[in-house]
């Protein structure tokens, strides 16, 4: 849901140096909300932290009664711990340093319960060494389609098998990413969505038919995880992570979706080129760059094209400059919010269009 009203300005645009990430409180707790209702309980939600890695953030998604989370990194999972989190699963291959990081976060923070995807069983070895004298719940994670870890379907079940006896891994459930679906046409998606729940869902059932062995199930992002939401399945959870902020991606891409925009960039004009070119203070640094031009799309500016963009330089195309000056302001929605997140050290939040404190980004540095 892309609103087109100003709900993004704030009233002392003034006080605020730029480039700045901003986020809105209230929308994001809305969010949090329309998520819950979405999947049906707080307990079919595994949310994925790697968006806002912000401790506030979890802290507002716990108040929700949400206890089980989903990250990608060591910084995330001990900001996840700090926070009082109960169920941390680190969605990642353990491997080198990482496994011996993860293992002293289970010796400092014993009230969180701590797993980690395994996909092969030379990873399970090294995890097994490492946790020799403790146990470590882990999640098989396969491959539905997303083609960048993952164990394929069809291996898992004697990948299970080689796990059975195991002293310090115990294997809990399955996890399955089907990041590769985002098709607009919600027919398309749901489809698509169905098939790689048709993988996980078979390796599941021939493990607990085999083992007697009781797995849950970790599956879907954003564009799926209210689809999959929908399934009559125990011990199903769904793991989206950008609806907290959304953004201009996927309110495009996924516009049935009832969920607000809550982050936006503030941002200026620095130079003024010629008649058609302005220069605002938004380079790679400010706003994540992995995605083709338009990375942003500027709401109260629908005729700016951007042309082209540098390390801390923007630049756009307008009908007419004489209408801009520097240091004009304009806000900015990300295309993709999650990286962008992770280039500011702190979010200024807004309530009731003020710029009153700051949340920090705690686990942007690894």
């Amino acid at each position: 849901m892309l609103n087109t009203d100003n709900w993004f300005t704030i009233t002392n645009p003034t006080e605020i140096d730029s480039p700045a990430l901003l986020v809105y409180p209230e929308r994001v707790k809305a969010n949090i909300q329309v998520a819950i209702e979405l999947v049906g309980g707080a307990d079919k939600l595994r949310p994925h932290v790697k968006t806002h890695k912000m401790r506030t953030v979890t802290e507002l998604l716990l108040a929700a009664g949400i206890h089980q989370f989903k990250c990608a990194t060591i910084a995330e999972a001990e900001m996840l711990a700090q926070a009082g989190a109960p169920d941390v699963l680190l969605a990642y291959p353990v491997v080198g340093p990482k496994a011996t990081r993860l293992r002293a976060l289970t010796d400092q923070y014993p009230a969180t319960r701590f797993s980690c995807l395994v996909d092969s069983i030379e990873a399970v070895r090294h995890v097994e060494a490492v946790f020799v004298g403790k146990s470590l719940d882990v999640y098989i994670d396969l491959n539905v389609g997303m083609n960048r870890t993952g164990i394929l379907p069809e291996k898992a079940v004697a990948l299970f098998g080689q796990l059975t006896g195991l002293t310090s891994v115990n294997c809990v459930g399955l996890h399955a990413y089907d990041g590769h679906i985002h098709a607009t046409d919600i027919l398309e998606r749901t489809q698509e969505a169905a098939a790689a729940y048709a993988l996980a869902e078979g390796v599941r059932q021939e493990i607990e038919h085999e083992s007697g062995v009781a797995l849950n199930l970790v599956i879907g992002g954003s564009p799926t995880f209210a689809t999959h939401a929908k399934r009559d399945t125990e011990r199903l959870q769904t793991s989206p992570g950008t609806f907290v902020f959304w953004d201009a991606g996927y309110a495009q891409t996924i516009p049935e979706l009832p969920l607000q925009i809550a982050a936006a960039l503030l941002t200026r004009v620095v130079s003024v080129v010629d008649d058609h070119t302005l220069t605002l203070d938004l380079g790679y640094k400010a706003v994540a760059s992995e995605s083709p031009l338009p990375r942003v799309i500027f709401p109260q500016q629908s005729a700016a094209e951007v042309i082209s963009q540098n390390e801390e330089h923007l630049i756009v195309r307008v009908p007419d400059t004489r209408r801009h000056d520097p240091g004009e302001v304009w806000y900015a929605i990300p295309i993709h919010i999650c990286p962008t997140v992770a280039l500011y050290e702190k979010a200024l939040t807004v309530e009731n269009g003020h710029v009153s404190n700051a949340w920090p980004v705690t686990a942007r540095n690894r």
